[in-house]
């Protein structure tokens, strides 16, 4: 689509779910639609937008004319921490009274005043459906992004039938420890058939009724058959049965990923300028791994809301130091519950040599560095997808949401990933470790993750059927630049 008057041009407001791991594949569209000729308004939290001053500077979000960032409340009580928020509590606050400020919001844009183009369609997060009234209010189409995997939203758009089935919640707590969680769940069209309770996203393990997160899931998937369509940040190749299972459930369903691609092919270094880390990133990570051979360090980062107890960080400690490997460890300030994460002083010392500690990282640059030979992660999507764009083997340790269902796919059908155990051990990290990085697992692994890599370049390519490149068109054509009626 070429450069247009500012009289035709499109406007989408882009509002993600406000955690960093919503926040970076939102972007991600929103850049790729800004080079299609959008105009982007991109919607952040009060508190998520003060956090992105913070760590990338006031002028890190002025950069292009028709490339917009506002903000709304998130309702929760003001803090000055810069951590995640509360998961539970954001899903709750979001959806009972964020949807009057996005309607404030989408009313001034509209307004004559505002100088932009009147807003043509909305793309929120999956799971802010709240914003599909204001869609519909405003009679402009509106596209759900469910940021998961396409096999981790499919389980969570059977979380009713679970309920119904009596599977979830729980009787007792005894359930969590007596062997119920390896119940095979073997009814659900395009899931794999040995998929365990679990393997399935971790918000069903619950006793209480009233579970917020439980009932969340519920209404947000019940929601989504409002939507204009569905977009998913993955490609056919990979789940190509979960994405067909979707399809027959769902209104229409783009895979349109790896978005990382997509936007790798597009050359415009304005959009380069737009970042979304909330935390700072420590550059001098790149040129620590410059100085390291090819496939040598072991990649270990645990996501933007992970957290762990001190004994479980300990013992991820000394397993990587008695690895005798090399590691590059993003240890967020927030990574163990209620405390600041501090390591021994003699972890420190003995790997001193060996071993880069970061509060954060460019992830993309890192896992995509010759020198990183495997990566120890949470299994949560982005990380799963980066790491299968780079063709880099995992260490699986999720922890909760959907990565449990991506820990097992990566594992089990994708053969890129080992699972560790949740009650993690100093001796399982170092054998898994030096399993990755030398042993014959790890190079049958390495090899099937590089068959993925170049899979994953094919779908952003536009040269085969079903592309992504193509589905991205087709969305943008069938539905960004329609009319709400005529869908």
């Amino acid at each position: 689509m070429g450069a247009q008057s500012f009289a035709g041009k499109p406007h989408a407001v882009c509002i993600p779910y406000p955690a960093q791991g919503h926040i970076n594949p939102m972007l991600k569209l929103a850049k790729l639609l800004h080079h299609k000729g959008f105009h982007i308004s991109f919607v952040n939290t009060e508190y998520n937008h003060r956090r992105l001053l913070k760590s990338r500077g006031p002028d890190s979000l002025n950069g292009l004319p028709s490339f917009h960032f506002h903000t709304i409340p998130d309702g929760l009580p003001p803090t000055d921490t810069d951590a995640t928020q509360d998961i539970p509590s954001l899903c709750v606050s979001t959806k009972t009274t964020c949807l009057p400020h996005f309607k404030s919001l989408l009313s001034k844009l509209n307004d004559a005043a505002s100088n932009v183009p009147p807003v043509s369609c909305v793309i929120s997060d999956g799971a802010m459906t709240f914003t599909l009234d204001a869609a519909q209010e405003l009679g402009v189409p509106e596209v759900l992004f469910w940021t998961t995997s396409a096999s981790g939203f499919l389980a969570y758009l059977h979380y009713h039938h679970l309920i119904q089935k009596g599977f979830t919640p729980f009787k007792d707590e005894s359930f969590f420890t007596n062997g119920y969680l390896d119940t095979v769940i073997d009814w659900i069209p395009g899931m794999i058939k040995d998929i365990r309770l679990k393997d399935f996203p971790s918000f069903l393990r619950t006793t209480d009724p009233e579970d917020k997160m439980l009932k969340f899931i519920v209404s947000e998937t019940e929601r989504a058959q409002k939507a204009s369509a569905i977009i998913l940040n993955t490609f056919d190749t990979l789940e190509h049965n979960a994405l067909s299972a979707l399809s027959s459930l769902l209104p229409p369903v783009y895979p349109i990923g790896p978005l990382q691609h997509l936007l790798n092919n597009v050359q415009d270094d304005e959009l380069k300028t737009i970042g979304s880390n909330l935390w700072k990133e420590e550059s001098g990570c790149i040129e620590w791994l410059d100085s390291k051979e090819s496939n040598s360090v072991v990649y270990v980062n645990f996501g933007s809301i992970t957290v762990m107890t001190s004994d479980q960080l300990v013992e991820f400690a000394w397993g990587l130091a008695n690895s005798n490997k090399t590691f590059l460890w993003v240890i967020r300030p927030d990574l163990v519950a209620g405390d600041t994460a501090v390591l021994p002083q003699e972890f420190i010392r003995v790997t001193k040599e060996r071993g880069l500690l970061a509060s954060w990282c460019p992830q993309e640059q890192v896992l995509n560095h010759p020198s990183i030979g495997g990566f120890l992660t949470h299994s949560g999507w982005n990380s799963t997808l980066e790491s299968i764009c780079s063709g880099v083997p995992m260490i699986c340790w999720p922890f909760f949401a959907e990565q449990q269902t991506n820990c097992r796919y990566s594992c089990s059908e994708w053969g890129i990933g080992m699972e560790i155990n949740s009650d993690v051990k100093r001796n399982e990290v170092e054998s898994l470790v030096v399993e990755l990085m030398d042993g014959d697992k790890g190079k049958e692994m390495k090899k099937k993750a590089m068959e993925w890599k170049k899979l994953a370049e094919e779908a952003a390519a536009g040269n085969i059927d079903e592309s992504s490149y193509q589905n991205l068109d087709n969305l943008i054509n069938q539905i960004l630049l329609s009319s709400k009626d005529s869908n």
